[in-house]
């Protein structure tokens, strides 16, 4: 049986809101689906070697936004991906970098139905505040970096042929436009109080080689967040492409213990793992 499913609604076309996803009740639970929110890139490509590595054990459904078009906002892309999530069932939500804030938002909304939530290299709000200012900018019709400098910022030693190549030609499919907006979106992104509402575990995938995401925001995720383990890996900024064997066997455990029903008594028997 063939676990992966993707999505890539159009912008334009969006089937449902919140509103319209309803609590399944405990007799319609399947497995638990782990839906896969993709860095800044958005076409959840990216996601491949991580998802061969998780194999057909976890039922997964990978989300993607569009790579073309009119700016898109956190609220604009959060709503992409509420009308991409499965219409019923448990849920675990991976957000990859730029996503984690998605994931966090559908986290706060969704408490009945996301049971855990798994942030790779991301943040609760902008990674870079002191660099607020170049934000402006993003505005500006600038190329992206050259390839060298972009394999070191995310790759680093890890920038082997294969991730490297995937990596340049992920990107190519993206409007420069659709980045820019995505990073502006980054600058002003602060979802602190939505993580403050989750009571769901949380899985912190962190590259201690990570030249994008500062450990400030890591601190940042564990002020907020009241069940957070923090999983350290010798990584990358591009940790699910790097090293995909080991983070898949980490989410997959991750997954199948918070599958298992708890009695609030024991709500903090996860955490108590860390």
């Amino acid at each position: 049986m063939d676990w992966v499913a993707t999505t890539a609604p159009a912008m334009n076309s969006l089937s449902a809101g919140f509103s319209d996803l309803q609590s399944p009740s405990l007799a319609e639970v399947g497995p638990v689906v782990l839906v896969l929110l993709p860095g800044m890139d958005g076409t959840g490509e990216l996601f491949a070697p991580f998802v061969a590595a998780l194999g057909k054990t976890t039922p997964v459904v990978v989300v993607s936004y569009p790579t073309s078009g009119s700016p898109q906002t956190y609220a604009d892309l959060t709503e992409l991906a509420t009308s991409a999530l499965p219409p019923n069932g448990r849920l675990v939500l991976l957000g990859e970098s730029f996503s984690g804030p998605i994931a966090i938002s559908l986290a706060a909304a969704y408490p009945g139905r996301v049971v855990g939530v798994v942030l790779c290299c991301s943040f609760v709000r902008n990674p870079r505040p002191g660099l607020r200012w170049l934000s402006g900018l993003a505005t500006m019709p600038v190329p992206l970096p050259p390839a060298p400098i972009l394999d070191l910022m995310l790759l680093g030693r890890f920038a082997t042929p294969g991730p490297r190549v995937m990596l340049r030609s992920t990107l190519a499919k993206v409007q420069t436009a659709v980045l820019r907006s995505r990073l502006r979106a980054v600058a002003s992104v602060d979802v602190r109080a939505h993580a403050k509402a989750i009571d769901a575990p949380v899985l912190y995938l962190k590259g201690i080689r990570d030249r994008l995401v500062p450990q400030s925001s890591v601190s940042d995720a564990e002020q907020c967040l009241r069940q957070i383990r923090v999983q350290a890996f010798d990584a990358p900024h591009c940790l699910l492409q790097a090293i995909p064997q080991e983070a898949a066997a980490v989410v997959a455990d991750f997954v199948r213990n918070v599958a298992t029903p708890r009695k609030s008594s024991a709500v903090h028997e996860w955490d108590a793992r860390a």
